[in-house]
């Protein structure tokens, strides 16, 4: 259940990144089972050609997980980064470019 609500704000926020407009946006949510309540809070922002997000995920047992990204472009190309943080403090990060024609 919990990996469905997740999948689904991830689904939402690459969607609401899509759209380029400038604004803001915060989600929140939270369910619960038979381990206990995992949450989620999830925002961003667009302005222009550039789009962030960032999500923090806290499971049944209080151990949390982070992810922050943000893409960019200028002219044909993209860029973007994202770093993930893990329940231990772990980091990973990860960055790309691509050109759209």
């Amino acid at each position: 259940m919990t990996k469905t609500l997740a999948a689904g704000l991830l689904a939402g926020t690459f969607a609401l990144l899509s759209v380029g407009q400038a604004n803001a946006w915060t989600r929140d949510g939270s369910v619960s089972g038979p381990r206990g309540t995992s949450s989620v809070h999830a925002s961003g922002s667009c302005t222009s050609d550039s789009c962030s997000r960032s999500i923090t995920r806290t499971g049944p047992y209080g151990y949390s997980m982070s992810r922050s990204g943000s893409a960019s472009c200028n002219g044909g190309t993209c860029t973007g980064s994202r770093t993930t943080t893990g329940p231990r403090g772990n980091t990973v990060t990860r960055s790309g470019s691509f050109h759209r024609y």
